[in-house]
């Protein structure tokens, strides 16, 4: 079996040792090579000439941003039978999506379970979601947490180490700066239903969690799934107090909310100030005026439309 390494060098968790240690695990079981990503987008291009070099494996050494530009690489001509299988190594500051398909996080640990999947030949297709032309695996944002995702990525350039608590200060200050709770509104549009033209922010999942808070995951919605199509939430206003209860739903565990509460709550944020959307196989988010964007983590610009389709049985992932 052929393997590809692909190894960003720059992620939070990864050293010389770390790649070292899992180039020499992984040549007693495939015929290894291994490259380095000198730039963004580089993942991309090394998983692109994979396929064509006919390589049966990628395994990525990073956190969401490389996994996302590896699997975009794979799938440039979209899903077939000749695309490569997906394997991760963690090695970034959250690595959502290597935890969503059941790894450890502790880069040692996720790389015995390879190896035990790699003997045992075990793995699994999952479906991905794409915004217009380009694939995310576990979530997308339109709106406020993708501003926030941009603010955090300004401060890690300028060499801030990413934290829960750089998030938060992120958060805190997009959600007060100016202006920033009166942008253009969202337009949801699916076919067959009526428009519903009264969104501020939006996030998107195809699988759980959204995200981590530290070793806790966070679920704006709790059903979604690899093997169904796209959920959404949408939250209808930032103003408070309605911002604060849905923001409050996200981050307090039912064990931690009073008691009351308890006895009514469901899965995930839910009230008059947010929309839900399960399964969902296509829809179409219109902004009055350029919006961020996000995917998987990443920030992509800023859009005035973005068009989400759940994409089913599109990769192999040995896990």
């Amino acid at each position: 079996m052929r393997a590809l390494l692909v190894v960003n060098h720059r992620a939070t968790t990864t050293s010389g040792r770390v790649r070292d240690v899992l180039v020499q695990a992984l040549r007693s079981e495939v015929d290894l090579d291994v490259a380095y990503t000198k730039r963004r987008g580089h993942a991309a291009s090394l998983a692109e000439q994979a396929v064509k070099d006919g390589v049966d494996v990628v395994v990525a050494l990073g956190g969401d941003g490389t996994v996302n530009e590896i699997v975009n690489g794979l799938l440039i001509d979209g899903p077939g039978p000749g695309v490569p299988a997906l394997a991760v190594v963690p090695g970034g500051s959250t690595n959502v999506f290597a935890r969503a398909i059941g790894l450890p996080n502790d880069w040692v640990e996720a790389t015995g379970v390879l190896l035990e999947a790699l003997r045992a030949g075990r793995s699994r297709t999952i479906g991905l979601g794409r915004a217009d032309d380009r694939y995310f695996t576990f979530c997308a944002g339109f709106g406020l947490d993708a501003e926030v995702i941009r603010k955090v990525e300004q401060a890690r350039r300028r060499g801030t180490t990413s934290t829960p608590l750089l998030y938060f200060r992120a958060l805190a200050g997009q959600y007060l700066a100016p202006g920033s709770r009166t942008r253009g509104r969202i337009t949801l549009e699916r076919p067959g239903e009526a428009a519903d033209p009264d969104l501020d922010t939006v996030i998107v999942q195809n699988t759980t969690p959204w995200t981590y808070l530290g070793k806790r995951p966070i679920d704006a919605c709790p059903d979604a799934s690899f093997d169904l199509g796209l959920d959404l939430l949408g939250v209808r206003s930032l103003h408070t107090p309605g911002f604060a209860r849905t923001l409050g739903q996200l981050l307090m565990p039912d064990g931690m909310a009073p008691h009351s509460a308890r006895l009514d709550r469901t899965r995930g944020p839910h009230g008059k100030s947010v929309l839900t959307l399960h399964d969902t196989a296509e829809f179409t988010l219109y902004a009055d005026a350029p919006r961020a964007l996000q995917l998987d983590g990443d920030y992509l610009g800023e859009r005035d439309k973005v068009r989400f389709v759940a994409v089913p049985t599109a990769l192999r992932v040995i896990w």
